[in-house]
């Protein structure tokens, strides 16, 4: 079961008019476009984006009962064409919950987790591009280790990449099983309540599905796609990616920078967003029903030039 991390706080936030366009950059298994929906007008509508085939199929079935949904299989790092395709220049708030979801995770056959054995493709968009066995087989050991450092943060990068490399050459990485021993087997250093292959598994599948490429992709034109009033909401479950968007905003917010003690208008400092409220975390009783929250940090920004 797919329990939507901070669900009614996301909508809450992002619908500010109800006759409006909005863009849920994640679709899922829409769980947030089903909530959006029911907080818009017959006139309102949103435009939904998933790289996951299998979320397509979940958008149709929608579709047919609700001509208010449109739906762009690709990255949401692609909404200026998926906009185009629809005839909108610009849209009332767009939402992202970064990362993987539930059903991805608790596939095995998607190879995402280590919790059960299955091939190792942790590809969000099946259809296309590498796999993670594939990346992994054909990656150079200085890759590798840079992978796992900056997307996973982890301390004995050098040490797994070279064990990821020594353990192909005999024979291929093809399980989540398989990559699950050899990175546990080479951290010296298990984590008191985390897999040992946590960080790695994490850092490739970032690797494999681009996700902070894309996020920059969409942050750099995010205040460009919004009206003014529109809402940029982010839910983040990973550092790397919440220090993206909370520099963005405080970035956009702040406006230009410029030299100490030049006199300057409010104008001159170009300040396109502002920010809504502080960040936002799972309450105790979201997190007692789905342990998943507790590292979902969510953050908010309307634009106003």
């Amino acid at each position: 079961m797919h329990e939507t991390v901070l669900l009614r706080e996301a909508v809450e936030a992002l619908v500010t008019t109800p006759g409006g366009m909005y863009v849920d950059g994640t679709f899922g298994r829409g769980g947030h476009t089903t909530q959006v929906l029911e907080a818009l007008s017959d006139s309102g509508s949103v435009l939904a984006i998933d790289k996951d085939p299998e979320a397509a199929d979940v958008a149709a079935k929608m579709q047919s009962t609700d001509p208010r949904l449109a739906f762009f299989h690709g990255s949401f790092a692609d909404l200026p064409a998926a906009l185009a395709q629809q005839g909108v220049a610009q849209v009332d708030g767009i939402l992202l919950d970064l990362g993987v979801s539930s059903p991805q995770l608790d596939q095995a056959q998607r190879g995402f987790s280590f919790q059960a054995d299955g091939p190792l493709d942790m590809r969000m968009d099946t259809t296309r591009g590498a796999t993670a066995a594939q990346w992994l087989a054909s990656a150079e050991q200085d890759e590798i280790s840079a992978v796992l450092k900056d997307y996973g943060e982890e301390r004995f990068a050098k040490r797994i990449a070279a064990a990821i490399v020594e353990a192909r050459s005999e024979q291929p990485l093809e399980t989540t099983a398989q990559l699950a021993k050899v990175v546990s087997e080479a951290n010296p250093r298990w984590e008191k309540h985390k897999h040992p292959a946590t960080r790695a598994f994490q850092a490739i599948r970032i690797r494999v599905n681009r996700e902070l490429d894309d996020l920059q992709q969409l942050l750099d034109v995010a205040v460009d796609l919004l009206t003014v009033g529109g809402r940029l909401v982010v839910i983040s479950f990973h550092s790397l990616e919440d220090r993206m968007v909370k520099r963005y905003m405080r970035d956009m917010a702040r406006g230009k920078s410029l030299p100490r003690g030049v006199p300057v208008t409010e104008a001159d400092l170009d300040r396109r967003l502002k920010l809504v409220g502080k960040a936002v975390k799972a309450g105790a009783e979201e997190l007692a029903a789905n342990p998943r929250s507790r590292s979902a940090v969510m953050r908010v920004a309307e634009k106003i030039a």
